[in-house]
């Protein structure tokens, strides 16, 4: 159920209840001196729990999509690489480094 929030314009006294539309119109009809007050909405941003984390298998499907594709974006966070594979793409980056320094 929502929830109001309500000023009664003789004793300008704010305050907040829950109840559904239906109530709320009638509430409002039988007190003609209580408004109903426009307040900011809460909106969530976003949602985190344990439901809401990927499982085992989400990641391990993650690894094998990788593994098919090793040069992707994907493969860069999920792949499980080899120290031998960790220590070549090191020099690679390296040797690309020195190579751009030397053109510049």
């Amino acid at each position: 159920m929502p929830s109001y929030s309500f000023i009664n314009t003789k004793t300008n006294k704010e305050w907040d209840d829950i109840m559904t539309i239906a109530e709320m119109e009638e509430y409002l009809q039988k007190n003609p001196h209580i408004k109903q007050q426009i307040t900011q909405m809460n909106i969530v941003g976003g949602v985190s729990g344990v439901s809401y984390r990927n499982d085992q298998g989400f990641k391990e499907v993650l690894s094998k999509i990788s593994e098919a594709h090793p040069k992707s974006a994907l493969a860069q966070e999920h792949r499980r690489k080899s120290i031998k594979e960790v220590k070549t793409e090191q020099v690679i980056q390296k040797h690309k480094a020195r190579q751009r320094a030397k053109n510049k």
